[in-house]
């Protein structure tokens, strides 16, 4: 049995994709493994909309009952707004979305592992490919294989 990957979080056999996560390892036969892709996870939604708009709420009502002029609630909502773009793109850049591996295993759509490690996400890709390759060569090549 070929180890193409060994890590430890994942590794990758010639038969088999074994991901070892927090709450147990899960295995997958490396032969059963169907429509293979690569995919980035959806951004996830940012409170920072909700926060400006609960500003002009509150930059609105004091407004209409006189209690602020409006500069104040203009420069209140020009600097409101300043800082929750400055946070997003900053909270944007701390939290890469992480890299998903999936295929179609049994009948099911499995997440087979999943990274915001470029590298380390790419090594465990680029093994499984080659473990894909590998198999269906001595497939080919075996005397009872498909030709």
């Amino acid at each position: 049995m070929r180890l193409y990957y060994r890590g430890p979080d994942a590794t990758v056999t010639g038969d088999y994709f074994v991901h070892h996560a927090p709450g147990g390892a899960k295995s997958y036969s490396v032969g059963e493994l169907r429509n293979v892709g690569i995919s980035r996870a959806q951004a996830g939604s940012s409170p920072f909309p909700y926060a400006i708009s609960g500003v002009a709420v509150l930059a609105g009502a004091a407004l209409s009952m006189g209690a602020i002029p409006v500069l104040y609630a203009l420069v209140g909502l020009a600097g409101s707004a300043a800082a929750a773009g400055t946070l997003a793109v900053r909270a944007r850049r701390a939290r890469p979305r992480p890299w998903i591996l999936q295929a179609d295993y049994r009948g099911a759509t499995v997440h087979l592992y999943e990274s915001a490690d470029d590298r380390v996400f790419q090594q465990v890709a680029r093994g499984l490919r080659r473990a894909i390759e590998d198999g269906r060569l001595r497939s080919a090549y075996e005397p009872n294989g498909p030709l």
